[in-house]
């Protein structure tokens, strides 16, 4: 087949055209080694487990999937510091995502991380997901108690799709949706997200999300920042896609114009899927991070 023309080649989204733009929302082509850092996520993820035991398996609402993993801390009272993995809404489990654990147990802080449903098992509908994320940390809050964490210090990690569920869960009206304090999350730390769907909704990622009007606006966490009672920090990293590097940088003035507390930080050196493993040194960029908002550095 004959390439198209160059005035057949039309601009989507800024300047980017169709597969510039299904570029720029796959982070693999931009992050060559992304298998290579997946196995060793998995593998770090089990050394964890091996030091310091499995995680506590909790029950936070009725379906299977609605779960948790706890790796509590031996101090009494303590922080807690939700994670909300990536995988691009539709991959990961919790069990995979406990590479960081170490860092924040050691440090006085319950490390939590959510399951919750797929976009492909929701049939390509991202509200169930915010749904889950909301309950699981509502469940987190109301029964911190129970395992010596401080429901005072609710704190949120993050990353990729994780990030854009986290920063929804930053915009939820705790008050009128749970009946529990407007200021229930403390502090949030955003790893590589997306904020704005529009241009997510215009790229290949929409043959397996079915983007609506209502999920466009509702989960733009960018559209509703005068909900945000939390400082937060916003993290990418220098080696990312064109888009998530502006997605980071849009959300941050956006929220910088509101007068809401906000860091942003840049990893330079490196990519999407490389930039997570800071979290687990807490000398790294985003342990260090992390671990100073939730003032146990």
């Amino acid at each position: 087949m004959m390439p198209l023309p160059e005035k057949l080649i039309r601009p989507v989204w800024l300047g980017l055209d169709q597969k510039a733009l299904d570029d720029a929302y796959d982070q693999t082509v931009y992050a060559p080694n992304f298998r290579q850092l997946h196995e060793r996520r998995i593998t770090n993820s089990a050394d964890v487990r091996r030091r310091l035991g499995e995680p506590r398996r909790l029950t936070y609402g009725p379906t299977s999937i609605e779960q948790l993993d706890l790796y509590p801390t031996a101090k009494p009272h303590s922080p807690v510091i939700i994670v909300v993995h990536g995988g691009a809404w539709r991959d990961g489990l919790a069990r995979d995502f406990g590479d960081s654990a170490e860092a924040f147990v050691r440090s006085g802080a319950h490390f939590v991380v959510l399951d919750f449903i797929n976009v492909i098992e929701a049939g390509g509908d991202l509200f169930p997901m915010a749904d889950q994320v909301r309950r699981a940390i509502a469940w987190v809050a109301a029964h911190a108690g129970t395992f010596g964490g401080d429901p005072e210090r609710i704190y949120l990690f993050g990353r990729s799709s994780g990030a854009h569920l986290a920063g929804v869960a930053i915009t939820t009206g705790w008050s009128s949706a749970f009946g529990l304090p407007g200021n229930l999350i403390k502090g949030a730390v955003l790893s590589s997200g997306m904020y704005d769907l529009k241009p997510v909704r215009l790229s290949k990622r929409s043959t397996y999300i079915n983007f609506t009007d209502e999920m466009e606006e509702a989960l733009s966490p960018q559209r509703h920042v005068a909900r945000i009672n939390c400082p937060v920090v916003i993290a990418y990293g220098a080696y990312e896609t064109p888009e998530f590097q502006r997605q980071g940088r849009d959300f941050a003035e956006t929220l910088r114009q509101a007068n809401k507390p906000v860091q942003l930080l840049v990893g330079v050196g490196y990519n999407h899927f490389e930039l997570p493993e800071t979290l687990a040194n807490p000398y790294g960029l985003l342990g260090r991070a992390t671990l100073q908002l939730m003032q146990l550095f």
